[in-house]
């Protein structure tokens, strides 16, 4: 069997590409590749967060649905993004605290600490260090 090397890239579902567009590159370092609209009249921006190791494209439909984004529907429930230690996640907090970001405390797991954030959209995102780091 064939086997997968790893992500290619999220892709988020957003009611406002503009506003997303400001709150990724502020909050998460997002640094725009391409932005454009497809065939269908879907306008969307691709880009990497800060590390560029991740990439995420963000994509706002011209029918999208306006529900509000729950982690008890089927489908996505969260997105996790790496980081190295608890101390990267403390600085993390730090700033997600001083750009008004809706965030959680630190939760520390037996199998990690993770810090949770929302999009403005409410998307469900979490910061993870892995345990004992």
């Amino acid at each position: 069997m064939p086997a997968f090397s790893g992500f290619s890239h999220i892709a988020l579902t957003v009611t406002d590409l503009e506003r997303s567009k400001r709150w990724y590159a502020n909050v998460l370092g997002w640094q725009p590749l391409i932005e454009g609209t497809d065939e269908n009249g879907i306008r969307f921006g691709f880009g990497v967060v800060a590390g560029g190791q991740v990439g995420v494209g963000l994509r706002q439909h011209p029918s999208a649905d306006d529900g509000t984004f729950s982690p008890h529907r089927i489908g996505l429930d969260h997105i996790s993004f790496a980081v190295e230690s608890r101390t990267e996640l403390e600085d993390w907090q730090q700033e997600f605290d001083s750009q008004g970001v809706t965030f959680s405390p630190i939760v520390e797991a037996p199998y990690g600490a993770v810090l949770s954030f929302k999009d403005p959209d409410g998307l469900a995102l979490e910061a993870f260090a892995p345990p004992g780091s």
